[in-house]
């Protein structure tokens, strides 16, 4: 959600950047069938770079639902100079936080399972991923609505999905940005760099 206040907008991730576009608030979901539900919310402010290289491409896209993000595909093979890692700024300037929750219903040692594994999914969307310079942190909640059919595999599954689906937030929420305001000192958007195909 973002307010105008005094001519300026303000809110989660309406300040964030990437290595080479802006960032932003980005969430997804995913049914997983007998009701069980997990979805992701998260501001995407990484020092590193949701993109491959100089590319449209994202390194989540393996995990994209149809042309969520671009339907740009994973490059084949990577393009020179890929993995070269491209960082922003410096200290105090990143940072991407986030939220996986679940109908499950969990223990607090689940719960805390639920978000180690979830954490994953920043490192499928993001790369360099958990530097220094970094302040990454995923939280988990879950509503107690259903009851896994096996507590030990099927918070295996669960997690699973959840860091796919925190993969698939992190790209949304770059892909998603709006286009940067008239005073905006930082990267352009990134549909302003990659123009949606027609």
């Amino acid at each position: 959600m973002q307010i105008r206040q005094r001519g300026l907008h303000t809110g989660a991730g309406f300040g964030a950047t990437t290595a080479r576009t802006r960032g932003g608030l980005g969430s997804a979901s995913r049914t997983l069938g007998h009701g069980l539900m997990v979805g992701a919310l998260a501001a995407v402010n990484p020092v590193g770079n949701p993109t491959i290289g100089h590319t449209p491409h994202f390194w989540a896209a393996s995990f994209g639902v149809g042309n969520e993000f671009g339907d740009h595909g994973f490059p084949n093979p990577l393009p020179p100079g890929a993995l070269e890692p491209r960082l922003k700024g410096g200290s105090q300037e990143a940072t991407t936080i986030a939220i996986v929750a679940t109908n499950a219903k969990l223990s607090t040692r689940e719960a805390h399972r639920l978000a180690v594994m979830a954490q994953t999914g920043l490192a499928r969307a993001i790369y360099p991923v958990h530097t220094p310079l970094d302040g990454d942190v995923v939280f988990a909640a879950a509503t107690g609505e259903v009851v896994l059919d096996d507590p030990v595999l099927g918070l295996a599954r669960l997690g699973t999905a959840a860091a796919n689906v925190l993969a698939r937030t992190v790209a949304r929420g770059v892909y998603e940005a709006t286009p940067a305001p008239g005073y905006w000192a930082g990267p352009p958007a990134y549909r302003t760099l990659f123009p949606p195909r027609r």
